[in-house]
């Protein structure tokens, strides 16, 4: 469907690699390029276009990479920059293209700016690229305002002169000052970087958080403008990055959780972001209520900007689609996609993976974008680690409360059998993180074979949408149905229905069932927890 147009982001299905989880070549255990490298004729039968890869940068991975040292160095563990670019370039020589991450809140405490701030002492240059700060209390013993960290906690760690330093995220990641024309600079001069190596496009982390009120005041609730989200003088930074983007034909991504729709639409004007992660879609129950508003609301925050919609079932931050769906409703307002995460939730996996399935067909048919995060397409399970096992710094910063993000991580079966279900050589070393018993059963080389897999409903599904000229971006229009079901028209005389009712749901006249979810009732009617593609 993309292929070659300039504009092949807008209705693009776009496949995230996590790289240490995806496939080991070298045999020691984690993910690598090579791996990657040898697993894109996979990537291709599956009907991607393009391949959206989390951090694969030097770094200690104190959090999974996102902790970047290096931007212009690709982590040992992963491989080497000439492999990078040859990814790049074989990826794209089967019409794929390549998505890279950035990350511009903050670096590693390793990146060799802040080991030179820690160096350099209080009141130095090298500090003011970073939040240092003198204590409060007589001491100073107190951290300088009350804010709480995105993983939860105090977001300030206390240095051996007695400064304190701003990391919203991991103690390991300090946060960059972007009122510092250096780290704006050295951005910009990142992003050219990789568009000069081929990337297509950036996926920006935490999109709305690199800004601060320059005093870091502390935090009062209901106040506005937020002392470090969705600041207005992101988008000076993002113009100048749109302009070194359309340099190069280039594609800036935004990660956002941004509430209100009217500020999330700013990020998506013609001059900023080209398009953003709608996480409004999968934090939603599986309800045709919630779904349709989510929907609706999303189409129309992004009408007047002429942005695309994306869609977004999962990704490497949260519960899988299948363990989600098969849990019981949070409470409402809650946020779907984290409330339920806690250790020993209960879930029904034969209802998630229907639910997933029929979910993978709705997102795929609405106007837009989709992302698919690697291993949905088997519909795997979220995972439970041993707690001995567990690296997320989510999990200890929570106090233990939270399971943390590694569940959704744990590297792909290729193979029904072996030391590790394929994902690496037989004599390899066991993988980074461990694999369940039974993950062979999710496995590629076996659902490949399965018509009925999740495997070769996301194959067709994709081949699918990418020939009827009626999918990706476009019009949409709801059609009269009953409570409980979802049905919209798209050009071409498709349709897509999804049935969240207990009563089967008489489906409308039509010409050829091009997919389903699931077996349809011998009368006509669509069952529950079930979709289907129609041509009228």
């Amino acid at each position: 469907m993309a292929e070659n147009r300039p504009d092949w982001w807008r209705d693009a299905a776009i496949y995230q690699v996590y790289v240490r989880s995806f496939a080991d070549a070298d045999g020691n255990g984690t993910g690598d390029l090579a791996g990657v490298r040898s697993r894109l004729p996979y990537l291709a039968e599956l009907g991607v276009d393009a391949l959206w890869f989390n951090p694969w940068y030097r770094s200690p991975m104190v959090d999974g990479g996102y902790d970047v040292a290096d931007y212009r160095s690709i982590d040992p563990a992963f491989g080497t920059l000439a492999e990078a670019e040859k990814l790049i370039a074989e990826a794209r020589e089967l019409d794929i293209r390549t998505i890279i991450d950035i990350v511009p809140n903050h670096v590693s405490a390793r990146h060799p700016w802040f080991e030179a701030a820690l160096a350099a002492g209080p009141g130095s240059p090298e500090r003011s690229l970073f939040h240092f700060r003198e204590g409060r209390g007589e001491d100073g013993s107190v951290p300088p305002n009350d804010w709480v960290g995105e993983f939860g906690g105090v977001p300030w760690t206390r240095v051996a002169d007695g400064q304190w330093y701003l990391h919203l995220f991991d103690e390991g990641q300090p946060d960059l000052n972007w009122a510092h024309p250096q780290v704006r600079v050295e951005h910009e001069e990142v992003l050219r970087f990789w568009f000069e190596r081929g990337a297509a496009g950036v996926r920006i982390d935490s999109a709305a958080l690199a800004a601060k009120d320059p005093s870091l005041p502390d935090f009062v609730p209901g106040r506005d403008p937020h002392p470090f989200v969705d600041r207005d003088e992101l988008h000076e930074i993002y113009r100048s990055w749109r302009a070194i983007a359309d340099e190069y034909g280039g594609v800036l991504i935004g990660e956002l959780w941004v509430p209100d729709p009217s500020r999330f639409a700013r990020y998506l004007r013609p001059d900023e972001l080209h398009t953003a992660f709608n996480f409004d879609f999968l934090a939603r129950p599986w309800r045709a209520t919630e779904l349709r508003t989510s929907i609706d609301q999303t189409l129309a925050y992004h009408a007047p900007v002429g942005a695309p919609a994306t869609w977004v079932l999962c990704n490497h931050d949260v519960t899988r689609t299948v363990t989600r769906y098969g849990r019981a409703d949070p409470s409402p307002g809650t946020g779907f996609e984290f409330s339920a995460k806690r250790f020993g939730t209960p879930t029904d996996l034969a209802l998630g993976t229907r639910r997933a399935r029929a979910a993978a067909l709705l997102s795929l048919a609405l106007p837009g974008a989709v992302y698919l995060y690697q291993g949905e397409e088997l519909g795997l399970p979220e995972a439970d680690i041993p707690l001995d096992r567990i690296e997320d710094p989510m999990h200890f910063r929570s106090g233990g409360v939270d399971p943390g993000r590694d569940g959704c991580r744990v590297p792909l079966p290729w193979t029904p059998s072996g030391p590790s279900y394929g994902f690496g050589p037989s004599a390899g070393a066991p993988p980074w993180m461990p694999q369940p018993s039974g993950w062979g059963e999710y496995a590629v080389e076996g659902q490949s074979a399965d018509a009925s897999s999740m495997l070769t409903l996301y194959r067709e599904a994709l081949r699918l949408r990418r020939a009827e000229e009626g999918f990706g971006d476009g019009a949409m229009t709801w059609v009269d149905t009953p409570e409980g079901v979802l049905a919209f028209t798209r050009p071409g005389g498709l349709v897509c229905a999804v049935n969240f009712a207990g009563e089967a749901f008489e489906l409308p006249p039509h010409t050829a069932v091009l997919l389903a979810s699931g077996p349809l009732a011998s009368t006509g009617h669509l069952p529950q927890d079930t979709a289907v593609w129609l041509r009228l």
